[in-house]
């Protein structure tokens, strides 16, 4: 059936709840969920269920190869506290007026900034992404982050995170996308579902957000999840008036049954 018949179907004939979905459980893990999910707790234990309810809605997304670990990365800084349709303006206007980011390195900050005033927050962004390129041309040599593929994760996260304003998300976002590297990305939207699921606790840190959500979900379906939850928040699980009767994964939310 085709994505589209799927997500006009009622959710209550995709939803695949524990006594149904037991047996594709088993499968999936081959007895060794628990290795992979991490988390011993009856929220976590859902977790299969409700990746399965959300492929069979949304599909499977297939990770864009070939993205350049520089370019994901300041499209990602860029996207922070703004929408999707500004920050990817914002990221094309750069990359018009600049053909390279060295180019952009050697510019004054106001012509950054001018670039990206469509994304937001312009004028921290623009010292943000100029320091970031002269601070990893300093360390690196070069603008050439391609060693994030293949060095050490734990390294690879490490030499990320070190730069001022590059975040978890940041961090994840650019590994998983560019470098197809194990780790999971949460934004605002998975933050709200993983909430409401129960998933993690209310008051958490984004870097426990993020420990507990890789954790739970198993790594060859990070990507799958991240897009597939992004798709639920913005389109079902909104900040307000979710729309619950819709939901796929209705069945394991706390933040239902409660209201």
């Amino acid at each position: 059936m085709q994505r589209s018949q799927l997500e006009h179907r009622p959710a209550s004939e995709l939803r695949l709840t524990p006594d149904t979905g037991a047996q594709l459980r088993d499968s999936q893990c081959d007895g060794s969920c628990e290795g992979d999910l991490g988390v011993d707790s009856l929220s976590s234990e859902s977790i299969p269920y409700i990746l399965q309810n959300l492929k069979a809605v949304y599909g499977t997304p297939m990770l864009v190869s070939g993205l350049d670990p520089l370019d994901v990365l300041i499209e990602t800084i860029l996207s922070q506290s703004t929408s999707n349709v500004n920050s990817n303006q914002a990221f094309e206007n750069l990359k018009r007026r600049f053909s390279t980011w060295d180019q952009a390195r050697r510019a004054r900050v106001s012509s950054i900034e001018k670039e990206i005033r469509s994304g937001g927050l312009a004028k921290q962004k623009s010292v943000r992404i100029k320091n970031l390129l002269n601070e990893i041309y300093n360390r690196r040599g070069s603008l050439d982050l391609s060693f994030l593929k293949s060095s050490p994760l734990e390294e690879a996260k490490e030499f990320l995170a070190s730069f001022k304003g590059v975040g978890p998300k940041t961090v994840a976002c650019t590994l998983l996308f560019a470098c197809n590297r194990p780790v999971f990305p949460i934004d605002t939207h998975i933050f709200r579902i993983a909430r409401r699921l129960g998933l993690i606790p209310y008051k958490c840190s984004d870097e426990e957000a993020h420990r507990l959500m890789g954790e739970m979900i198993p790594t060859k379906r990070y990507y799958e999840a991240h897009i597939n939850l992004i798709r639920l928040g913005r389109r079902i699980c909104r900040p307000s008036d979710p729309l619950c009767e819709q939901c796929c994964v209705v069945d394991y939310c706390e933040y239902y049954l409660d209201r």
